[in-house]
């Protein structure tokens, strides 16, 4: 069943093809913005964080791939689920025989599989035509292992992601209105998780509490994974914080659940 709804959510959000065309032009062009701001600062500071100019401009257009993706600027699918809390509609959510939050995380991962090939695809390759992007190197089996790697570790991306938003919409039983905790998860995640610039380009202090935050989890390790910017050993730490993350952000939101049907307010009656 989750599958199907998984299917249905893919096929939802490609109805929207419009909106579709207007992120892909607004992604690419903040692509090249971004990058030649990143060209000047690289050609002043070489290897500025660990970076070379190359993998500095694959990680400005991985991150404009990956912002409808990974929902970096709003709450994806589960804006749905915000609305149906305010208007009190998740009272009948509350009675279907479906795990809520599993039904949730399948409508959000049939999103992102979209956006992944239609937001994400376009502004990748465009970048790639204009610029010299990095793509794993080494012998076959080091490649193959590079991209699957990436794979495990967007995939765990998504479900840290969801369950940070999930974790905001669920607010909404109290709020009701969850636009000022989502302009904070929004600048937070951005922020610590490394999309406006690369955390290791912080201070020491700052760098250590945004690798403390499940932010980085979001955007910052897949993509420095995909950089292979990670030794063997360090690839597989990251792949375990980003695990670690998931299950103890998803704990939270099932704990944040059962709290809240207990406050399930019908908005008139």
């Amino acid at each position: 069943m989750y599958a199907a709804v998984c299917v249905r959510s893919f096929r939802r959000y490609a109805t929207y093809r419009a909106a579709t065309a207007a992120r892909v032009i607004t992604n690419t062009v903040f692509g090249f913005i971004i990058s030649y701001t990143y060209l000047a600062l690289w050609q002043v500071r070489p290897h500025l964080g660990g970076y070379d100019l190359s993998s500095a401009l694959t990680y400005v257009w991985i991150g404009q791939g990956l912002l409808s993706v990974a929902a970096l600027n709003d709450l994806g699918a589960l804006t749905d689920l915000q609305t149906r809390i305010t208007n009190g509609d998740v009272a009948v959510d509350l009675y279907r025989p479906v795990d809520m939050q599993a039904w949730w995380l399948a409508c959000d991962l049939g999103r992102a599989g979209y956006q992944l090939l239609a937001n994400a695809a376009v502004p990748i390759l465009v970048g790639s035509l204009a610029f010299h992007l990095r793509v794993p190197q080494g012998t076959g089996l080091q490649i193959a292992a590079a991209w699957c790697a990436f794979a495990l570790s967007l995939l765990l991306a998504l479900v840290v992601g969801y369950a940070i938003r999930y974790l905001v919409a669920l607010t909404g039983f109290w709020l009701l209105d969850v636009r000022g905790v989502q302009l904070v998860y929004f600048l937070a995640c951005s922020f610590f998780g490394g999309f406006f610039l690369p955390v290791s380009l912080f201070p020491p202090v700052l760098e250590a509490i945004s690798r403390a935050l499940p932010f980085v989890a979001v955007f910052q390790v897949p993509t420095d994974i995909l950089l292979q910017h990670y030794d063997t050993a360090g690839t597989l730490t990251a792949l375990g914080l980003q695990l670690v993350w998931a299950v103890v952000l998803v704990g939270l939101g099932r704990l944040m659940q059962a709290r809240a049907a207990f406050k399930v307010v019908v908005q008139g009656g």
